[in-house]
């Protein structure tokens, strides 16, 4: 009996054992976000407060799963909550100037999501003055 046992729980975890490589990532949708930021002429020093408007404009609700600056001067903040189709979510990114050079700068923010491709760069541009 004990072998029966066995053998059976051994079978079920047999077939149980697939090779699937592939991973369930969940539906995909489309949104629509301005590319660029354009925050103007900054002073050096100032910090930039960027609004990103993110629309949903798939079938299937928008998860933002990560959003990253591309530098320690970047900071990121995002809906956490899934954007509906046909609503708006947003992504709020700011910028440090204060060891930046006169000149135009551009920072990227990144948006992992659950679109295709699954990565959306935007950025946030500025020329600093003295």
């Amino acid at each position: 009996m004990r072998k029966i046992a066995f053998l059976s729980f051994f079978a079920v975890g047999l077939m149980a054992c697939n090779n699937h490589n592939e991973v369930e990532m969940g539906f995909r949708t489309t949104m629509k976000v301005n590319a660029v930021f354009n925050a103007g002429k900054v002073a050096k020093g100032e910090v930039i407060n960027a609004k990103f408007t993110v629309e949903n404009t798939g079938d299937y609700a928008l998860v933002l799963s990560d959003v990253k600056g591309s530098c320690s001067c970047t900071v990121a903040d995002w809906s956490q909550d899934p954007i509906p189709p046909g609503e708006k979510g947003y992504i709020k990114a700011t910028v440090n100037t204060e060891n930046f050079s006169e000149g135009h700068v551009a920072r990227k923010v990144s948006i992992l999501a659950n679109t295709t491709p699954p990565k959306t760069d935007v950025s946030v541009q500025a020329t600093i003055i003295k």
